[in-house]
């Protein structure tokens, strides 16, 4: 199973130090996510620091740009990254898209499916495969001349990987994607019972199996070496499943449980503003089944029982509390035992 983590980034210049550290330690891959700072600016500078450091965005927010600009940038990082980039690409929610970015709202996973197509019909252009000739409902692409034509990439177009919860957005990573991001709101039950079928349909509808195609399952861990950390962590944790237990396309993850009514609970108390009272809701049970807990020479091994038969990556999510060896011992055990 290979290793990654999405690295948090309160200043871009982080990255000239973090990701040299995080290929030191021995991670496959570290990642950058749209938050206070562009995904992509930062990545341009850790290709230039790391040598065999896959790195990628996850996510990257594709509904704020367009599949022309996604490609162009998806292009760049390739190669100077020399072939280690992934387009990594979520939906966000409606709200930001039109409230924050001024860019259109609607269907989201017919969307997602269109720019992941376009993406691809706009490589294949430069790839020389085939001529621009991309007509959809949301994209238009049919104009591409030799002075905006990059050419042939020296390290081949790279993955583009898309992130989703519900069976449609799911779905759409396994039809147009090559790979896909599982949300760290999951369990071993939910990602067996909901999230594999629905890539399974969607790789059905594109004639593809599962090989080559790559599962990467965001897994919240929770551990400490002394005890009042590790009830600090644990209450971190549990306010931040019981935000996401708040959000109804959360839902289906406490159905899989018979958890439902938790959910309209932590629903209620999200809307009165009362944070304290929903952390409390989240018991051992639901903490346990959702993100792997325990001493630090136990998350190896739970972490490889909970994704068996289900990913080909973890990548280790912490709650905004890093770890200050950044899970060096957690990396190196899950490595040994490939």
């Amino acid at each position: 199973m290979l290793v990654y983590t999405t690295a948090p980034l309160e200043d871009p210049r982080e990255v000239r130090t973090s990701f040299p550290r995080l290929e030191e330690i021995g991670y496959d891959g570290a990642f950058t996510f749209e938050a206070k700072h562009d995904p992509f600016l930062p990545l341009a500078t850790a290709a230039e620091h790391t040598a065999h450091l896959r790195l990628g965005t996850a996510i990257a927010i594709a509904f704020a740009r367009n599949p022309m600009n996604l490609a162009n940038l998806a292009y760049g990082l390739q190669a100077l990254s020399g072939g280690r980039f992934v387009l990594g690409l979520g939906s966000q929610v409606k709200p930001h898209i039109e409230r924050r970015f001024s860019m259109p709202w609607s269907r989201p996973a017919a969307r997602m499916r269109e720019i992941g197509l376009a993406v691809k019909a706009i490589f294949a252009r430069w790839e020389g495969t085939a001529e621009l000739d991309f007509r959809g409902e949301f994209y238009r692409h049919t104009l591409m001349i030799p002075a905006f034509d990059p050419g042939p990439n020296p390290f081949g177009p790279p993955p583009v990987f898309t992130a989703g919860f519900g069976p449609r957005m799911t779905e759409v990573a396994g039809e147009v994607a090559d790979g896909f991001f599982a949300h760290p709101f999951n369990t071993r039950k939910s990602l067996l019972e909901n999230t594999l079928p629905a890539l399974e349909r969607g790789l059905a509808k594109s004639g593809r199996g599962r090989e080559g195609f790559e599962v990467v399952c965001a897994t919240l861990v929770v551990t400490a070496d002394r005890e009042e950390d590790f009830e600090r962590v644990k209450r971190a944790a549990r306010k931040q499943l019981a935000f996401y237990g708040s959000t109804p396309a959360y839902r289906p993850t406490l159905d899989c449980h018979g958890w439902g009514d938790l959910h309209g609970e932590l629903n209620r108390l999200s809307k009165a503003g009362r944070w304290d009272d929903m952390t409390d809701l989240v018991d051992d049970a639901v903490l346990n089944e959702i993100a792997v807990v325990g001493a630090r020479a136990e998350i190896a091994p739970a972490l490889e029982r909970r994704l068996e038969g289900i990913a080909d990556g973890v990548s280790l999510t912490h709650n905004r509390a890093p770890d200050r060896e950044l899970w060096a011992d957690v990396v190196a055990q899950l490595k040994a035992s490939r």
